[in-house]
């Protein structure tokens, strides 16, 4: 079945469905629509999974869950930032397309456009029931929660877990949400993970052979951090690490719950992580002695930290699984990003995207069923308004905002950033600089004026 005539199978079904013109068959193997489980840490940085290379703490279900499907090494989140990089993850555009360049806080009369296309909003016209268990941080006044934007149930915060006093001045409490209404104020941060992984396997399990798109988007490992007593020093890695190891335990609940509701192989379950480790937090998170300067990750060889377009910040964990359909024990560097899961999923399920609505990502089913090179050959680094590097295959030009001084990096020899290479590879600069115009052009971003840096060690 070829796209065109699957968009028009599950787009003449999902109008049945809103219609209440017929009822949906009993699917079978070949043909029943996928479950798509989405799972998002929360500043978890590219090095702090065992598999990923951490010393210390130990993550094996994350490990046999990369181990049972693809690991990526070369996947991007499109900014170094929670807002920015959730509204891509669920809209398949740039930050600044899908008009949330910036953090909101609790405060923000903005949050992501009612008119913006979300993966749930995407899928319910098929029949799938959708739910977002966790941090949403896209708009936190009515008519802009979770449930205005595609998604049946939602339990969580609707922003970051530090959003109030002593760290953030707001006069809004920091509250978990149900659905529409806050339900507990203040909030057992201990408990989140937990709270989060039941109301998961709880939404499994009702779903029978409904197709379902949940969400898991966990607070931490953004600070301040907390595990349940139970949890406390189960860690080789200190309090960072019983934080880590509780989001693993609770990727392990959900793969066995999958498991035992005989629906492994219909379902592509994704893990990442928003940005990378916030290793540069400001000297206001320690004011009261709460958070200490290690309570952050790491993102391993990288470059780079949270709010920067070093690898560091952008270049996350990536984990895909699907028994039957992604082959086991694959790992790759190929160039993908989070963009690219809207469009994959869109295609997958013969969702169609309405005429006219531009995305920014790849359909991956080639590359993730079949070992066919990722259609993914550039990437853009956004940072706020601003448009700071541009990769293209192997070659990264970054533009210094302070400085203006242009980096070229090799990625494939030199992924660490440690070498520039704009002195002597001119024409990689030209070439890049004319794509990073381009894309600025096309979405509005700034530009910072560039000048070449230094060469090799410079």
């Amino acid at each position: 079945m070829n796209v065109f005539s699957g968009c028009l199978r599950w787009g003449v079904w999902g109008l049945l469905l809103l219609l209440g013109m017929g009822c949906r068959p009993a699917p079978t193997d070949s043909d029943r629509l996928p479950n798509i489980v989405l799972l998002v840490a929360d500043d978890l940085g590219y090095g702090d999974l065992s598999s990923y290379g951490h010393p210390t703490i130990h993550t094996p279900n994350l490990d046999r869950m990369a181990a049972e499907g693809l690991k990526l090494t070369s996947f991007y989140t499109p900014s170094p930032m929670c807002s920015p990089s959730r509204a891509a993850l669920l809209t398949g555009r740039y930050p600044l397309r899908a008009s949330v360049p910036h953090v909101l806080g609790p405060e923000s009369a903005q949050g992501l456009p009612p008119e913006e296309l979300t993966m749930a909003e995407l899928l319910k016209p098929l029949g799938y029931r959708t739910a977002l268990f966790g941090k949403w941080h896209l708009g936190a006044q009515p008519g802009l929660l979770p449930t205005d934007q595609g998604f049946d149930e939602y339990l969580g915060l609707l922003y970051s877990n530090d959003m109030m006093p002593p760290w953030v001045q707001t006069e809004r409490p920091l509250a978990l949400w149900h659905n529409t209404e806050p339900v507990e104020h203040p909030v057992d941060q201990s408990r989140l993970t937990v709270r989060y992984t039941a109301e998961a396997v709880r939404f499994i399990r009702e779903q029978g052979d409904r197709p379902f798109f949940m969400q898991v988007a966990y607070a931490m490992p953004h600070v301040p951090l907390a595990v349940p007593a139970e949890r406390v020093g189960h860690s080789e890695g200190g309090l960072y690490g019983d934080v880590v190891e509780t989001i693993d335990w609770s990727v392990g609940k959900i793969l066995a719950t999958l498991a035992e509701t005989g629906l492994d192989t219909h379902t592509l379950v994704i893990f990442t992580s928003d940005n990378g480790p916030w290793t540069n937090m400001p000297d206001r998170m320690f004011s009261e002695g709460l958070i200490q300067r290690w309570d952050a990750g790491t993102a391993g060889p990288l470059r780079g930290h949270k709010n920067s377009t070093y690898e560091g910040g952008v270049r996350v964990p990536g984990i895909l699984r699907w028994p039957g359909r992604i082959a086991p024990g694959r790992v790759s560097a190929a160039l993908v990003a989070t963009l690219d899961l809207f469009p994959t999923v869109a295609a997958l399920t013969g969702a169609p995207v309405p005429e006219g609505h531009l995305l920014d990502g790849y359909d991956l089913r080639a590359f993730l069923f079949d070992g066919a090179p990722s259609p993914r050959t550039t990437f853009a680094y956004e940072r706020g308004q601003r448009l700071e590097a541009m990769r293209e295959g192997r070659w990264k030009l970054r533009v210094d905002p302070d400085t203006g001084v242009a980096e070229l990096f090799d990625l494939q020899v030199d992924p660490y950033e440690l070498y520039n290479l704009a002195g002597d590879h001119p024409d990689q600069v030209a070439r890049l600089r004319a794509l990073m115009q381009e894309h600025a052009s096309a979405l509005g971003a700034v530009l910072t004026p560039v000048r070449v840096g230094p060469g090799p060690g410079g």
